[in-house]
């Protein structure tokens, strides 16, 4: 294997993998709408020499050209607020089929598709849904294609502690989504990339959907309680009910930056844990780091003159 497309790899997890690929001195191709935004990213990663190549998941053309000569394909696009034609459907379900069906098109050996835990054709939940879907699609016009369901992922920059740690920063009081009684697994974002590269090596892997999830288990309100001590802060914390919390969502949706999206409140209505049905980190000879060993390091405790 010497040349890997990642559709994506600019995001939040898309730009780890292509740094952990790169290192292993693959040529890596990223597949991104917005290659001048892409370039900025990457080069702020010291990935400035990494191809950039215009293509959008739902465009066959640019799809099929991203792809020609590829040995591997990493779908880790993702979308989690509707805008214009932007839909989860056509992002994780038509942009995913488009994706597959080129690779398939293409001979490329390997594909990979990023979904997520708790991805479910059947939920009434259009984001979950929209994933569950694209999955299905994918396994039907790449049968061989690997599935990678991550947890939600951590790391510097993530809508997770950072975001928490903002928030708190800002306001006086912390919502509690659903009371804060949600079970999730969180997992690092660079265990997760290196999970992508040991699938793309190992042709066993071929075929396998593997949930990536972190070593222990949370409630959203000892997460919570876990960013407010490592900045130092005490806040009230305020429970929210999920259908007051969708309508909050869809109005912060408006915002460029949304720090609530309805996709994430769905995904809080259950527990986002493994299964234990599926084969995750273990199985590829990963030991997933805690939150505990990487969280201190981005979210850390404010100087002296800001704490209240």
């Amino acid at each position: 294997m010497t040349t890997v497309v990642v559709f994506g790899g600019s995001g939040f997890l898309g730009r780890r993998l292509v740094r952990r690929l790169a290192g292993d001195g693959l040529n890596v191709r990223v597949a991104v709408r917005h290659p001048a935004l892409a370039r900025g990213i990457l080069k702020a990663a010291g990935l400035d020499r990494v191809m950039v190549q215009r293509a959008d998941v739902c465009d066959q053309a640019t799809v099929a050209a991203a792809i020609a000569g590829a040995d591997a394909v990493v779908n880790a696009v993702s979308a989690y607020v509707e805008r214009g034609g932007e839909t989860f459907e056509a992002v994780h379900v038509r942009g995913a089929e488009i994706v597959a069906r080129g690779a398939a098109a293409a001979s490329v050996p390997r594909l990979v598709l990023i979904s997520g835990i708790g991805a479910d054709p059947e939920s009434r939940s259009p984001y979950i849904r929209a994933r569950g879907r694209g999955e299905r699609a994918v396994q039907r016009e790449f049968p061989g294609a690997t599935i990678v369901r991550p947890s939600a992922m951590f790391g510097p920059g993530d809508a997770l502690f950072g975001a928490l740690a903002d928030l708190a920063r800002l306001l006086p009081m912390l919502p509690l989504i659903g009371a804060g009684r949600t079970r999730l697994q969180p997992v690092y974002v660079e265990d997760v990339a290196e999970a992508v590269a040991r699938i793309l090596a190992d042709p066993v892997t071929a075929s396998q959907t593997y949930e990536t999830t972190g070593p222990n288990v949370y409630t959203l309100r000892e997460l919570v309680g876990i960013t407010l001590r490592l900045i130092g802060r005490r806040r009230l914390l305020v429970p929210v009910p999920f259908a007051i919390a969708g309508v909050l969502a869809r109005l912060f949706e408006f915002l460029p930056s949304p720090p609530l999206t309805t996709g994430q409140v769905d995904l809080l209505r259950m527990d986002n844990v493994a299964s234990g049905t599926l084969p995750g980190l273990q199985d590829l000879n990963i030991q997933p780091k805690g939150i505990e060993e990487v969280v201190p390091s981005y979210v850390g405790r404010p100087h002296a003159s800001e704490s209240d």
